[in-house]
């Protein structure tokens, strides 16, 4: 009994008093990961929040709620270091392409988070769209269009000519050169551009287009034509439409 009156009373002590002393008070703030133009904004946000909390009580969602307004960020965690050191790690939202209403032009993310004023580097895909949010996220449609373009991969982005819903197909993406790549929904989006990558990879394939990737295990392609040996006679063809394996 008196051992656990002993350590009730050591309990109490912690929870009421020292976990949240100035003996153990956060003072050396390190934020990693923030290489956006919002660097400095959101290294002031976070330091100051961390500075009212101690290493043995950090509040991982007063942190988030500094930057909450800052749209560069995905989410934040934090490493205290005993007795005064915490380090923060910034997960970012990278600009995937553009936006454009009009004149507008707003950088987002590959989630269709919109990052006004965030810096582009680098040539991002183009999208056209009715209207741009203030802030925020995309919607509707234009939100089904920037999911999808948001998950094409590096080598393929300069490619992109523009995209589109349509009700038959879905999300259609235009590549330069007018082949277009049918996506149906934005869901399982990363497998569907593994697809299309792989048939436009394909050197047999001479002649495309449209490559088919609603069901990435089956893409389909049309206006497809292959190499034909020199001692076989060339004939019109009209235009196939092939299942890939």
């Amino acid at each position: 009994m008196l051992l656990a009156c002993v350590a009730g009373a050591a309990a109490i002590a912690y929870f009421a008093w020292f976990r949240d002393s100035s003996l153990v008070a956060v003072r050396d703030v390190n934020v990693e990961g923030v290489q956006s133009s919002d660097r400095a904004r959101v290294v002031t946000a976070l330091t100051h929040a961390a500075q009212g909390m101690t290493t043995l009580h950090v509040q991982a969602d007063r942190l988030q709620g500094a930057v909450r307004d800052l749209p560069t960020v995905a989410s934040v965690s934090a490493d205290p270091s005993f007795p005064h050191g915490l380090t923060i790690h910034v997960t970012e939202r990278r600009p995937a392409l553009v936006v454009i209403d009009g004149d507008r032009r707003v950088p987002v993310a590959a989630d269709g988070s919109l990052l006004s004023g965030a810096q582009v580097d680098g040539q991002l895909p183009q999208l056209r769209v009715d209207s741009v949010p203030r802030s925020g996220r995309l919607s509707g449609e234009a939100l089904a269009e920037a999911l999808t373009v948001g998950a094409t991969p590096a080598p393929l982005r300069p490619l992109i000519d523009g995209a589109t819903v349509l009700s038959q197909y879905g999300v259609v993406v235009t590549m330069k050169g007018g082949i277009q790549l049918r996506f149906g929904g934005a869901a399982n989006r990363k497998a569907k551009w593994g697809a299309a990558a792989a048939v436009l990879a394909d050197p047999e394939l001479t002649a495309l287009t449209y490559v088919d990737v609603r069901v990435p295990q089956r893409p389909a392609v049309g206006g497809t034509s292959t190499p034909t040996p020199a001692s076989t006679p060339v004939t019109p063809s009209e235009t196939a439409v092939t299942s890939v394996p």
